[in-house]
């Protein structure tokens, strides 16, 4: 039974037990394996530029195809989930994801490993959007913040995956072995989620009646005032902070900082470690639907001030402090998610957290896309190309939290 429905002589410790986590902690294994396979750039790079030659921008395509493929799933997720259900459409979907991994292992040459990636993206698009679906399905509404961010914490053992442990198994095998690992895991975590994944009565019922009513569903999301801001800020915020692990920590600290491959796994496991606990950290302690918004604005300004003082210092401590202190301030992030469920009324919450996960993806493959010009750009001029990374990344980071700030947001109830 879920806590939702418990009876009024149900103790605390019987809700408790009764709520699903063992189905949550499997669907947060294929979260976790997304967040793997959009951080392996940063492992991988060198021995991806040494195979296949591949420039600064090359790289940067490489990192974004993923989320590229990621964000314009979610279009087709959104209404998969509404009109199929979690289960079915998890299930038909992931496996591209094996599938991609397999023909990463294998691919001779950039472009069959681009096509790899965009079934990988493809494969990964529904991970966190079921899981943040079935915690609001099937755990009570005021804890939403804090399963969420416990999830996210949680999915961040995907970071950490790709920190050390990826880092050593590449330096004793090489990049293709990393993907083959991540290949045999990805379907370890399919046939979990096949056993332990159901779907009660009411969540049939309330899917729409016909394909039609899914799709004019995304049309009204985009009518409501408070969309803009929230999809401004979301393309910019988890982009920032992916872009830096996932892609340019590797080369950062390798080639700005001297750093040794090893080494620079044991910061990307650091920050991985810290990832894992802020979100929680910051559903925790939640501030509710009046000072939610300030909060997230004020993480997101400091996230901007860090990259600049990264960019202008090149200092080995400050490198290494920028990234962890991003990655504290990206816990966050899960309060975005709070408010788009807040934000939204009962009949757009699925669309609206796809439409929302959408933009999050798309802004991922943007921000890496135009970190790569950024790094181009500013070695043609002579300069530092991190230091242009950066202060692009700063630069957006502004301009999302000013739209946000200034754009109408959802009434507080």
């Amino acid at each position: 039974m879920s806590a939702l429905n418990q009876s009024p002589t149900e103790s605390p410790a019987e809700s408790e037990a009764a709520l699903p986590w063992l189905t949550l902690l499997t669907l947060v294994s294929a979260f976790a394996l997304s967040q793997a396979f959009r951080t392996v750039t940063a492992m991988m790079a060198t021995g991806l530029q040494q195979e296949f030659g591949l420039s600064s921008q090359d790289l940067g395509l490489f990192a974004a195809t993923f989320a590229f493929a990621f964000g314009l799933t979610q279009f087709a997720v959104g209404i998969a989930l509404d009109f199929y259900g979690l289960r079915r459409t998890w299930l038909c979907t992931f496996p591209l994801a094996i599938l991609g991994a397999l023909i990463s292992a294998l691919a001779p040459n950039f472009a069959v490993l681009v096509l790899g990636q965009v079934l990988i993206g493809m494969g990964c698009s529904p991970a966190f959007v079921v899981c943040t679906l079935f915690i609001g399905r099937r755990f009570p509404v005021k804890r939403f913040a804090a399963v969420s961010g416990t999830a996210m914490g949680l999915g961040g053992l995907g970071l950490i995956l790709t920190g050390t442990p990826l880092a050593w198994l590449i330096h004793a095998s090489s990049w293709r072995g990393g993907f083959a690992v991540l290949t045999g895991l990805a379907c370890i975590s399919w046939l979990l989620v096949y056993r332990q994944l159901h779907e009660g009565l009411a969540a049939s019922q309330q899917r729409p009646q016909t394909l039609g009513t899914a799709l004019r569903g995304f049309g009204d999301i985009f009518l409501l005032p408070q969309t803009w801001g929230i999809l401004a800020l979301a393309g910019v915020n988890y982009a920032s902070f992916l872009t830096l692990r996932g892609l340019w920590l590797g080369p950062m600290l390798m080639h700005r900082h001297a750093m040794t491959l090893v080494q620079t796994g044991n910061v990307a496991l650091l920050v991985s470690l810290i990832s894992l606990f802020t979100p929680a950290l910051f559903g925790h302690f939640d501030p509710g639907p009046a000072r939610r918004r300030h909060w997230i604005v004020c993480a997101v300004t400091l996230m901007a001030a860090v990259s600049v003082a990264m960019a202008f210092v090149p200092s080995s401590w400050v490198g290494v402090g920028g990234m962890v202190a991003m990655a504290v301030l990206s816990g966050a992030g899960v309060l975005q998610y709070a408010n788009v469920r807040a934000s939204y009324g009962a009949e757009f919450a699925g669309r609206a957290m796809s439409v929302f996960t959408m933009s999050m993806f798309l802004g991922v493959a943007i921000v890496q896309s135009l970190s790569g010009f950024a790094a181009s750009w500013s070695t043609a001029l002579g300069g530092d190309p991190y230091a242009g990374v950066l202060v692009c990344i700063a630069v957006l980071l502004v301009l999302g939290a000013m739209v946000f700030r200034l754009l109408p947001a959802a009434p507080v109830h």
